[in-house]
């Protein structure tokens, strides 16, 4: 392998870890997946450190909390002037390139990427900035239950058009790498934006599946009464209240869910197929991951925003050709951990100008098995005050701001039905994590930030709808055809070239 390996990160949308044969599910389907995890190391405790997409991948590429970022929500800018793992990599030699959804906020669309093959497939803007001061059922984006109830087979949709752009492009480009003469590490990222719903999957996915065998959430529905406030609150967001859901429609959104896992596990085949077709298998460091989790009808509960393991952990499967064969890692990790990975991998620790929040992976996939902690935090839309997770050993707490803890022993509840918060039994643990989740956190401040960020993009968001035209700071694709295909200047030999492997001409 060469010193400098290359790297293919695959990051899906919204894929809980428990739905993987890896991780114990038994309906789906994802061959693909499987043989990854079959040739890597399986992160068993693998979490985002936010449940909601930008600030999942914002505090992943930064290495940072999400709020130390001031990565509240959905609506977030990523300021120009945080360092990324792209600037890492810039510095360490690697060409970076990203294809598909990282939900950039602001005008800086690149972040250290020298290329991005897409646009994103949802606004770079204000405009999903929640609102706290107008309670839990403020929701900009739009959520409800209607994807659970309209769940079913399609012919083609949105997220259909864009991860089949993603997956053409990225594969392509893995192409134009392979032919590339004396070319650079690379860095590509291909972030797909399924199994996200809507809950609808194109019908030859679909027809992978007997309905029937689909199976129902292992946790039965949990009177709303009976709920944590984080979770009374996210089903007033959801609609949940005023648009119920049959079994026969929560069993239709999870068949569409298992299908669209296998629509992505064919994509991941083909970047994995492509990458050995290529001769590159050799020299590539393979990662594959999710942003964020699902809940799925688990509990009663869809969607993500919370900490409850369905939604909090995510899938994390890392093939490198130098770190043995299938292994699996029962300490707690998260996507924060990814850019001191990085830094391992790559020699690029150099000069690094911020903290960092995480720790590296690779220790724990050569063996070793040290002590680790994880955070996760909650900000955005469905909330209405500052919460804060906690996962160490085989325990998580969960910190909601002014409201009761819960306390859940992950190994011998591992659906959370039991919340050990003030047992006098575990009074000592409760007491330990409770300064461990809010150790470096001041939850009065942040809210007060929170607050007050939300209230200064409410007027910016507001202001733009009223300028002509529209400012816009969506990224725009584009790309140069006259240096792909043959042309009049330059025309001799672009076939030839274009051959991989390349045969000289005879002499």
């Amino acid at each position: 392998m060469r010193s400098q390996p290359n790297i293919l990160f695959i990051q899906v949308d919204q894929m809980a870890a428990a739905a993987l044969r890896p991780y114990g599910g038994q309906v789906v389907r994802a061959p693909h997946i499987d043989a990854l995890a079959g040739r890597g190391a399986v992160f068993e405790a693998a979490y985002c450190n936010s449940p909601i997409c930008a600030p999942s991948r914002f505090s992943m590429m930064t290495g940072r909390l999400p709020t130390s970022i001031g990565a509240y929500d959905n609506a977030s800018e990523l300021p120009a002037a945080t360092p990324t793992f792209a600037h890492l990599l810039a510095h360490a030699g690697y060409r970076t390139i990203l294809a598909g959804k990282m939900h950039f906020i602001g005008p800086d669309q690149l972040h250290g990427f020298a290329e991005r093959l897409t646009t994103d497939i949802y606004p770079a803007d204000f405009a999903w900035t929640p609102n706290w001061a107008a309670g839990p059922r403020d929701k900009p984006s739009g959520i409800s239950m209607v994807n659970v109830l309209q769940a079913g087979p399609c012919v083609r949709s949105l997220q259909m058009d864009y991860d089949d752009e993603v997956e053409h492009l990225a594969v392509q480009r893995l192409y134009d790498l392979a032919r590339e003469p004396g070319r650079k590490p690379f860095f590509l990222a291909v972030s797909f934006s399924h199994p996200h719903p809507p809950y609808t999957a194109g019908q030859p996915w679909w027809d992978r599946y007997e309905h029937d065998a689909i199976d129902m959430p292992t946790v039965a529905a949990i009177p709303v009464e009976q709920r944590d406030i984080h979770s009374q609150w996210l089903h007033v967001s959801h609609g949940a209240d005023v648009q119920p859901v049959s079994d026969e429609q929560v069993r239709n959104a999870r068949h569409a869910y298992y299908a669209n896992i296998s629509y992505i596990d064919d994509k991941v085949g083909r970047l994995l197929r492509t990458l050995a077709d290529c001769g590159m298998e050799d020299d590539t460091i393979v990662v594959f991951t999710s942003d964020h989790g699902e809940m799925l009808g688990e509990r009663g509960m869809f969607y993500k925003q919370t900490f409850f393991e369905p939604s909090a952990r995510v899938p994390l499967i890392v093939r490198h050709p130098e770190v043995g064969g299938a292994s699996r890692i029962a300490t707690p990790v998260s996507l924060i951990d990814l850019l001191p990975t990085l830094m391992d991998w790559t020699g690029g620790a150099r000069d690094w100008p911020e903290p960092l929040d995480g720790a590296s992976w690779q220790p724990l996939m050569q063996g070793s098995t040290p002590e680790r902690r994880v955070l996760c935090e909650y900000t955005d839309m469905g909330v209405i005050a500052p919460a804060r997770m906690i996962r160490t050993g085989t325990h998580k707490y969960i910190h909601t701001h002014g409201h009761p803890p819960q306390l859940y022993d992950l190994q011998a509840d591992p659906h959370e039905l039991t919340d050990l918060a003030g047992r006098p039994e575990t009074a000592q643990l409760e007491a330990q994590l409770a300064h461990a989740v809010l150790e470096g956190w001041d939850a009065d401040a942040v809210l007060a930030d929170v607050l007050a960020s939300q209230r200064r993009r409410l007027y910016l968001r507001d202001a733009a709808r009223l300028i002509e035209p529209r400012p816009s700071w969506d990224y725009q694709a584009s790309r140069d055809d006259s240096r792909r295909f043959v042309r009049a200047h330059g025309a001799a030999g672009a076939k030839a070239l274009a051959r991989f492997p390349f045969v000289a001409p005879p002499a």
